[in-house]
């Protein structure tokens, strides 16, 4: 079990980082620069709750934890939409809303799982 944690700790890392990466090939103008801040929060918290949450005290904590996980990659979606970017970007971009799509996916079924797991 312990690789499937490390495995998506690592995929919030790299999401992360790509996500920097992306920010950095942006035109700089008033909105994208206030829009990347609040997009470099939320991508980075995405992973630090997932982590946190591996280190949890106990089964609340830990779906809460996922539940803030999820909640900050729906907003990450929501701030790489709002960035005006060139079109030679957009595939980076939809790359990027693809994977953090997928993130809010796989924490809304560990929360599922969780659940399910609380009933039995």
């Amino acid at each position: 079990m312990s690789s499937k944690i490390y495995d998506l700790e690592e995929r919030t890392f790299v999401f992360t980082k790509n996500v920097i990466e992306f920010i950095n090939k942006l035109e700089r103008n008033l909105s994208n620069n206030e829009i990347s801040k609040q997009l470099i929060r939320s991508a980075g918290s995405v992973g630090a709750n997932y982590i946190e949450a591996n280190e949890s005290l106990g089964k609340k904590d830990f779906s809460m934890r996922i539940k803030i996980s999820k909640k900050e990659a729906k907003e990450t979606r929501y701030w790489l939409r709002l960035l005006i970017c060139k079109q030679e970007l957009e595939l980076d971009r939809s790359k990027l809303i693809q994977e953090v799509t997928e993130l809010m996916k796989i924490f809304g079924a560990i929360l599922e799982k969780t659940k399910n797991k609380e009933k039995s």
